[in-house]
C-alpha cells in the first residue's frame, strides 16, 4: 500500500473514532508498527493529527501544528530534490514570490545561485539566505506581523505589500494538495499570503513532497486548476498524480 493510501486510511479512521492506536493501525493496514510510526510523524508534521503516547488524536483537540524546526527535518532529502527542480524553472533576471515554509527555506539555497533574480518573500529564512555576500540576487522582505513558529511575516500589512508587485513566478509550498479540495494550509494567515501571491504572479508553481499529496488541511488556498506546475518527488504515487492532472494541474514535475 502506498504511503498516501495509508495516510488517507489513517485520517479516515481518525475522523470516525477521534483517536487511534498505533497497534490497531498496524493491524488494520497490515504493516509494521515502525511504518505506522513514520506515517504518524509525517501526518503530524503536516498538521493533520497530533501524536500521543501509543497513537494519535485529531489536531482540533490540540489546536497546534508541529514545530517548524521539526517540519524542516521531515522528508528533507525529498524537499531538497524538489527545491533543485523548482529552481530550474526560474530564469536569470526574473522576479518571484516565495512564501514561508520548510520546503521554500531549502528552495532559497538554490535560488541564491541564479544571477539577477529578485525574490520577494515573507520568509525571514528565505530573505536571509538570499541576502548574503557574493549572492547575485536581491531579496525583498515583506513587512507584517511576526509569528513565533514559522519565521515569517503575516497579516494585513503583508497582504497589502504583496499587492504592490506583479511578478513572473510564485513558488509556494502548502501543507496539503488534494485533487478535489485543492491546495491548503494549516492556518488561515499562511493561506491568505499564498492566495495573494498567486493573484499577483504570472505563473504559479506549487512545491509538495509525496507526503502532502492527497491530504487536506484547514485553510483553503486554491483549486488545482489554478496551479500551473506541481513539483513533487519520486515517491509520489502514479494514481494520486493522475488524479491531480485530471483535476486541472497544468504540468507535474517529478524530482529525482
Amino acid at each position: 500500500m502506498w504511503s498516501q493510501d495509508r495516510h488517507r486510511r489513517i485520517q479516515g479512521l481518525l475522523g470516525h473514532h477521534k483517536q487511534v492506536s498505533a497497534d490497531e493501525l498496524a493491524r488494520q493496514l497490515d504493516v509494521s508498527r515502525e511504518t505506522i510510526r513514520r506515517d504518524l510523524v509525517e501526518l503530524e508534521a503536516a498538521g493533520l493529527l497530533r501524536r500521543v503516547h501509543g497513537g494519535a488524536i485529531l489536531p482540533e483537540q490540540t489546536g497546534k501544528e508541529a514545530p517548524f524546526a521539526d517540519r524542516m527535518q521531515v522528508r528533507r532529502r525529498e524537499k531538497q530534490a524538489i527545491a533543485r527542480a523548482a529552481a530550474r524553472l526560474v530564469e536569470p533576471g526574473q522576479t518571484c514570490f516565495v512564501d514561508a515554509g520548510s520546503t521554500t527555506a531549502l528552495l532559497a539555497v538554490e535560488l541564491a545561485k541564479i544571477p539577477g533574480i529578485t525574490v520577494i518573500t515573507n520568509s525571514i529564512d528565505v530573505a536571509g539566505t538570499i541576502n548574503r555576500d557574493g549572492i547575485e540576487a536581491t531579496a525583498l522582505l515583506l513587512g507584517g506581523q511576526l509569528h513565533s513558529d514559522v519565521p515569517g511575516t503575516f497579516g494585513e500589512l503583508t497582504l497589502s505589500e504583496v499587492a504592490r508587485f506583479q511578478v513572473d513566478i510564485a513558488l509556494l509550498s502548502p501543507v496539503a494538495i488534494h485533487a478535489e479540495r485543492g491546495a491548503s494550509n494549516f492556518v488561515l494567515h499562511e493561506a491568505e499570503v499564498a492566495r495573494a501571491m498567486i493573484r499577483y504572479a504570472d505563473e504559479f508553481v506549487l512545491l509538495a513532497d509525496h507526503g502532502k499529496i492527497g491530504q487536506v488541511s484547514r485553510a483553503n488556498i486554491c483549486s488545482c486548476s489554478h496551479i500551473h506546475r506541481l513539483v513533487t518527488d519520486s515517491a509520489a504515487g502514479r494514481k494520486p498524480l493522475a488524479e491531480l492532472r485530471r483535476a486541472g494541474i497544468g504540468e507535474i514535475i517529478v524530482a529525482d
